[in-house]
């Protein structure tokens, strides 16, 4: 498609943006449409992926026909076999009558499956039937329908990582993913989000009679910063209220009212780079914690001391039982722990070299290594021990037990 016609695509079902991943999933469908093979489309909650079956349907010899979208996630999962396929009357409880199912109400147009990757075990064995042969069966029913519909499907989940855990059935996945059009997340067009915030903001003015709102340049820079989990839908809802409430303080007789960064910011919730959607291979989003990896090597170091120590007594060696929590001698890290963790203060120290002690000693070094820290912490906050408390990470009744001598009767100053 030339840019011409890429645009009148765009301006007849309203999608606004110049992304290449966008334009590349929207020729695709069109390119696609003439056939009838099944499309996946990909892509996280939020991105619009409702538009492609869309396109798809219009631009195909099924145009004529009718056009059924189904939630799949959205379905009762005792009603899903009976939504999708019908029933007789009599069949179940509350069957009344006799009912009609997509796939029939479909027949000789197309059927848009959304978030198919919910569908239970039990009815994907179905849907491959009729995707493969066209066949299905209403529910309560023993006489063999044929319907010719052209199925388009789309998941926001991984469904090759769903056939691995064995949620979703390898076969179906295969016959689905013909073609697979992805839809890009709103983080990766950032030259497509001011455009888009200013297209949601104008609708709304014009549809209530307000007056129209523009961004400052750190207003946009703030707007491509954020990483937007939500998609195209969390920036349509925060652009409405943007207008709807900051349209209000406007001057009378102006046109439009400047929002800044600060303005903007009250109305983006903060950033967590831990909330989902979690980009593959990002670094510091889902990963392990410096802790949490030296819980992990601490426990593998264990287990292999502990199985060398049963392989010696089974083969009549002696056997030293290994202490708890015993920390690999190669590598000495420690941090300090958590609030709510009870147990003893250690040093901030870079990987210490293995050293000898006796278990009296290393105890009584301990002991001495978290004295010492309270007491400056103390020293710090002027006997407050609150406030020591907090800059240790330990809890109060941590603090109160381990207190150096000379600070046993003191009162903390709060």
């Amino acid at each position: 498609m030339d840019s011409n016609e890429l645009q009148k695509l765009k301006n007849k079902f309203d999608i606004i943006g110049n992304d290449p991943g966008l334009n590349r999933a929207l020729e695709m469908a069109v390119a696609v449409a003439p056939t009838d093979l099944t499309v996946l489309v990909t892509g996280e909650s939020g991105v619009g992926k409702e538009n492609i079956p869309k396109i798809i349907h219009q631009y195909s010899r099924r145009r004529n026909g009718k056009y059924f979208a189904v939630n799949c996630g959205a379905i009762p999962e005792g009603t899903i076999e009976s939504e999708l396929f019908g029933h007789e009357k009599g069949s179940f409880t509350g069957a009344i009558e006799a009912r009609k199912g997509y796939f029939e109400e479909a027949d000789g147009g197309t059927l848009f499956l959304d978030e198919v990757g919910e569908l239970p075990l039990p009815y994907q064995a179905k849907l491959l039937r009729v995707l493969q042969d066209g066949e299905y069966t209403r529910v309560g029913s023993s006489k063999v329908s044929k319907t010719d519909v052209r199925v388009i499907a789309a998941t926001n989940v991984d469904l090759r990582y769903a056939v691995s855990q064995g949620k979703f059935r390898a076969d179906l996945y295969y016959r689905l993913n013909a073609i697979q059009i992805s839809m890009p997340s709103l983080r990766e067009r950032k030259e497509d989000i001011y455009l888009l915030f200013r297209k949601f903001t104008s609708d709304f003015s014009e549809k209530y009679g307000m007056r129209k709102i523009n961004l400052t340049h750190d207003g946009i820079e703030l707007l491509r910063r954020y990483r937007w989990p939500g998609n195209i839908r969390q920036l349509k809802n925060i652009a409405e209220t943007v207008e709807a409430l900051e349209s209000e303080k406007l001057i009378a007789g102006a046109e439009r009212f400047e929002v800044n960064a600060a303005t903007l910011s009250q109305y983006i919730p903060k950033d967590d780079p831990n909330a989902l959607p979690v980009k593959v291979g990002e670094s510091g989003r889902g990963g392990l914690s410096d802790e949490e990896k030296q819980e992990i090597f601490s426990a593998i170091y264990n287990l292999s001391a502990k199985v060398s120590e049963l392989e010696k007594m089974v083969r009549g060696g002696n056997f030293t039982p290994i202490p708890e929590n015993v920390q690999p001698p190669e590598q000495q890290w420690v941090s300090r722990p958590a609030e709510w963790d009870d147990v003893d203060i250690q040093e901030d120290l870079e990987p210490a070299k293995p050293q000898v002690h006796s278990d009296a000693d290393s105890s009584l070094s301990i002991r001495g290594a978290s004295e010492d820290l309270i007491r400056k912490a103390l020293e710090k906050h002027n006997g407050n021990r609150k406030k020591a408390a907090e800059e240790l990470g330990i809890s109060e009744r941590t603090l109160y037990r381990k207190l150096p001598p000379e600070y046993k009767n003191a009162k903390s100053n709060e």
